[in-house]
Parts: C-alpha cells; sequence; structure tokens
C-alpha cells in the first residue's frame, strides 16, 4: 500500500489512475498546466464574494470545508503530474524557492519604519513571498 504523505507514492497512484483509464495520451504539460489553472480557480471560487472574516472561518462548516478539501486535492493532484511529467521534483523545487527567497526578502527589523518606508518596514515588493 502507497503511503499517502510520500510525494512519490502519491504521483505512482496518480500515474496508475491516469494508466488504467488510458488517460496519459491526454497528461501534456500544457493539458495538466491548463487544469491545475482550472482546479485553482475553482478553490478561488469557494473564496471569491467571502469577507475576510469568512474567509477565515470556512472550514467551520462541514460542507464548505468538504468543499475547500476536495479542490486543494484537485489542485495537489494535477500539479504532481505535471511536475512527474515535466521530472520537476516539487519538494526540491521549493526548498530552492525558499532559499533564494529569503535571499531576495531579508527579514527586517519591525517597527521603526525602515528603509522603504512601509508598515513595520515592509515595502510593497515584501508582501507575495511566493514570487
Amino acid at each position: 500500500m502507497t503511503d499517502n504523505n510520500d510525494v512519490a507514492g502519491l504521483q505512482r497512484r496518480l500515474a496508475e489512475f491516469a494508466a488504467a483509464r488510458d488517460w496519459q495520451p491526454y497528461h501534456t504539460p500544457k493539458n495538466l498546466v491548463a487544469a491545475l489553472s482550472v482546479e485553482a480557480a475553482e478553490l478561488l471560487e469557494i473564496f471569491q464574494w467571502l469577507t475576510p472574516e469568512q474567509a477565515e472561518r470556512v472550514m467551520e462548516d462541514p460542507e464548505s470545508a468538504h468543499r475547500v478539501a476536495d479542490e486543494v486535492a484537485d489542485v495537489l493532484a494535477y500539479l504532481l503530474q505535471f511536475c512527474q511529467v515535466l521530472g520537476v521534483d516539487p519538494l526540491a523545487a521549493l526548498a530552492a524557492k525558499i532559499d533564494r527567497n529569503e535571499v531576495r526578502f531579508p527579514v527586517r527589523r519591525r517597527g521603526g519604519g525602515g528603509e522603504g518606508g512601509g508598515a513595520g518596514g515592509v515595502t510593497d515588493g515584501d508582501r507575495h513571498s511566493s514570487e
């Protein structure tokens, strides 16, 4: 049995699932990234008209929690399949990106405004850690 916490094991299960249904011809990088985008948009749709406070409580409602979990699973499934097709190690890619961001966005002292001015010394360019 595959360990559900093992990325490679989950990728194997996804590949076996697709192979059993003869879906491999459709699992091209372009098609997988398009499907990933659609699933990410479906996750966004759950939050589209919620206030920030409602969004923070979305997992308190069993129905919305189930929808969020399903969409997260869809996004992750397509991302893992995309990575497998292109030979990208998603955990290594993430670790490398975090390493680069730690250099690009050094920790700044909070409070005094500092260089760049923004609240707590944070500049607009520092607000998106995944860039």
